[in-house]
């Protein structure tokens, strides 16, 4: 068996799946395990060629949950997630170079690396062959969900990511006034942010989705939606996933790190240099982040995009 570490969020796991694909492709008869949490299960069926998740603290407890013949990081440059691996005894171990774990082989870090050609770099210094372009998803059915919709993310867990919710809200009662079909999304723990946001942009209660989709709704959301707003996210990696066209606000990481591929077009990059999230938690003030009007002509290119596309695909 290979045991894939990979314990982080949406996004991230996006980020891996073109690395979690070349080890698919190098042992298609090798069981391929993802350590994860339990809840990104859903996002792994997406990605495909991951036969179970195993849940992360299964990894810690007196007993490991598995002994696999290899075991890969795709978490981080150690030395925590090193030993954490190699504490289920694996027959090999694959990483970066770690003196700290006593892991003196791998390749060296390089902090300027984009997060997707990372993973495919450290594969290949095995002789795993990945492409950091395969990053599309399998796309869910919008059994759930509506389609065609304009979805306006303004969360993130990580408050210094956050651009202020009058931002959004500003861009957002814009598009509902260009006509499009504008949805709040968002985590349980988002919803009064996402109810602030729609209320200020005059959108009814019911555009408020934030808390009540699952992971495979979120999904098949963006993956049939006509456009995405949102901070540097899950979901914004979502929309790469699924060539859903994007305007992604960076801040303070930087879009040459996590950003989508620049040669894709239906994707638009805004960045701020940080924020600074208030007491109450709900918004923030930028420092040097984009102006709404700034945004709203980012979608206004990402359309163009999109049609220029379309006109050149249809002769």
């Amino acid at each position: 068996m290979i045991l894939v570490l990979r314990a982080l969020g949406v996004g991230d796991l996006v980020t891996a799946a073109p690395a979690l694909r070349g080890l698919r492709l190098a042992f298609p008869r090798r069981r391929l395990a993802l350590a994860a949490p339990l809840w990104l299960a859903p996002l792994a069926e997406l990605i495909g060629g991951i036969d179970e998740v195993v849940p992360t603290a299964a990894l810690t407890g007196p007993a490991p949950a598995c002994t696999p013949a290899l075991a890969v990081n795709l978490h981080g440059r150690g030395p925590e997630s090193h030993l954490l691996l190699r504490a289920t005894g694996p027959g090999h171990l694959w990483g970066f170079h770690c003196p700290q774990a006593e892991h003196l082989d791998g390749p060296v870090w390089d902090p300027e690396e984009h997060e997707v050609r990372r993973w495919c770099r450290l594969l290949g210094w095995y002789g795993v062959d990945a492409d950091p372009e395969d990053l599309a998803l399998r796309r869910p059915a919008p059994d759930q969900v509506p389609v065609g919709v304009t979805v306006v993310h303004p969360g993130t867990k990580e408050p210094a990511k956050r651009p202020p919710a009058s931002l959004f809200a500003e861009v957002a009662a814009e598009l509902h006034r260009r006509g499009h079909h504008v949805v709040v999304t968002g985590s349980a723990a988002e919803r009064d942010l996402a109810e602030r946001v729609a209320r200020d942009a005059g959108l009814p209660p019911t555009a408020v989705l934030a808390g009540r989709t699952t992971l495979t709704d979120l999904a098949a959301l963006v993956a049939h939606a006509r456009l995405v707003v949102g901070p540097d996210t899950g979901v914004a990696h979502l929309a790469t996933a699924y060539g859903t066209p994007s305007v992604v606000i960076f801040g303070p990481v930087p879009a040459r790190h996590w950003g989508p591929p620049a040669h894709r077009r239906e994707h638009r990059v805004l960045e701020g240099d940080r924020y600074q999230t208030p007491p109450d938690g709900v918004g923030a003030e930028p420092f040097g982040g984009p102006a709404p009007g700034e945004v709203l002509a980012a979608v206004d290119e990402v359309e163009e995009a999109v049609r220029v596309r379309g006109a050149v695909a249809t002769g």
